[in-house]
């Protein structure tokens, strides 16, 4: 790999453009860009709590990423051959991270207040690349690329506080400009659907009853004192043809979570709802929302608040939940400073369940590589267990295939180091025209495997009920 002395920053001008977007949506913007660029990633916000956490952001046109397959990390610069380089130790791949961002020198002509970076995903397989971990290669069923993250040309954010429409332009030298492209195409009123269908029946990984023998292996764990918990999975897999598409926009409507996203990587698709953030990285303080202990949601507005009193009561639910922010604490506390827990056990509501969730807060040291500090947390013990290091080993042991994107992150993250990913749950990945969506459910001592199977069919309700709904669109 060369050394800093022998790289030379890459300059980038951008330019900003803004415009009213009161008859603009995230959807129809990207139908009518989608066809015209490589790449195009859409990534919603439905949480507008305040000012700050108002946008959505599209990416088109990559001119550049950084990828880690086999031990391999590939950093691929505008107009540049790519540089390939192997994994050696545990800190080689946030030290490349930072670095393919660090090589950039933007200059922007106007002030704009959302991201511009990088977009993309790090599988949960990913974790060999930050800890001292091995999963067998033998199980790996889906094999892409484990971390992915790409520049894009174009950035459109929408700034939903504002009714606003914010496009931004990176351009390095010798790249022509896409701008006016792109401006026409918000103007025009053309855009294209297509039909989806469903093809042949569902199938799975498990059948219910290997699915109940991974519960009652985790239990024996547990009481043996290998773990305090472990997350069991199961994925399921749907053959159709058409337009995937159209499966996001009945997800989005019918599972509006705090993270919409649809990433088209040209051979393969990632899209879904996640409730839950893996990190975020805000002027400076890292957060992370562990989200565990769930009550299936009915509809029903009385028997709904009884069973949110049920949740915050229940002993089994609530041990599972304080393990997990115990955990985020001391993965935050590996590299963070002050850490803390600034909101616990709160209720929140989502379309069929019901979740315990809570806030951890750590500050991040000067000079320190958000990227590492990413990868301290990661994946999410709520997508693993506690202690995460022997859940991990015990889940590649047990589950009989590679997670892949299943429980990874997906998200942006900026030229600064400030970054927000979601955690890859309630979500699909489409390729070779089969949707692959699963779900896990977190073991303890104490858990009935016919409860967590239940708890597995609750989490993906949304996304079975968007496969059949987006048939009728």
């Amino acid at each position: 790999m060369p050394t800093a002395t022998d790289i030379s920053t890459i300059k980038i001008r951008t330019t900003v453009h803004r415009f009213l977007a009161d008859t603009l949506t995230p959807v129809t913007l990207y139908l009518k860009m989608r066809d015209h660029f490589t790449e195009p990633v859409l990534l919603e916000n439905n949480d507008f709590r305040n000012k700050e956490e108002c946008f959505s952001f599209m990416g088109l046109e990559v001119l550049g990423s950084i990828q880690v397959q086999k031990g391999e990390i590939r950093a691929a610069y505008p107009n540049e051959e790519a540089e390939v380089s192997s994994v050696q130790s545990v800190a080689d791949v946030p030290a490349a991270m930072k670095a393919f961002l660090d090589r950039f020198e933007v200059e922007q002509d106007t002030a704009y207040e959302g991201f511009n970076g990088l977009i993309g995903y790090t599988a949960f397989d990913a974790v060999q690349y930050f800890d001292t971990l091995a999963f067998d290669t033998e199980k790996r069923r889906i094999d892409l690329p484990d971390i992915r993250y790409n520049l894009y040309q174009i950035v459109i954010a929408f700034n939903h506080f504002k009714d606003e429409l914010y496009v931004l332009e990176n351009l390095p030298e010798g790249t022509p400009s896409k701008m006016r492209q792109v401006e026409e195409l918000i103007q025009s009123q053309q855009f294209a659907t297509h039909r989806f269908q469903l093809q042949g029946g569902e199938s799975s990984n498990l059948t219910d009853e290997e699915f109940k023998a991974l519960v009652e292996a985790g239990k024996h764990h547990c009481q043996v004192g290998d773990v305090f918990q472990i997350v069991f999975s199961r994925q399921f897999a749907q053959r159709y043809r058409g337009d995937d598409f159209n499966v996001y926009r009945v997800l989005r409507s019918i599972n509006p979570s705090p993270y919409l996203f649809y990433a088209d990587f040209g051979g393969y698709r990632i899209f879904g709802s996640s409730p839950e953030t893996q990190m975020a990285v805000r002027n400076g303080k890292a957060i992370v929302n562990p989200i565990a202990g769930t009550y299936r949601r009915t509809g029903d507005f009385e028997v709904d608040t009884q069973n949110a009193k049920d949740l915050a009561a229940d002993p089994k639910e609530n041990a599972e939940h304080i393990m997990l922010v115990d955990l985020a604490r001391n993965d935050l506390g590996r590299h963070a400073q002050q850490v803390k827990v600034e909101n616990l056990k709160e209720v929140h509501y989502f379309s069929h369940v019901i979740h315990l969730v809570s806030k951890v807060t750590g500050q991040l040291p000067e000079g320190a590589n958000p990227v590492q500090i990413f990868g301290d947390t990661f994946p999410a013990g709520t997508l693993s267990g506690a202690p995460k290091y022997k859940a991990l080993e015990l889940i590649n042991h047990y589950e009989n295939q590679n997670r892949s994107i299943y429980g990874g992150a997906l998200g942006y993250i900026n030229f600064n180091g400030e970054m927000n990913n979601a955690i890859i749950i309630r979500s699909f990945l489409s390729k070779d025209n089969t949707l692959y969506y699963q779900a896990g459910a977190g073991v303890v001592v104490a858990s009935v495997p016919e409860k967590e199977l239940q708890e597995v069919n609750n989490k993906l309700g949304a996304l079975t009920k968007a496969l059949r709904e987006a048939e009728q669109i």
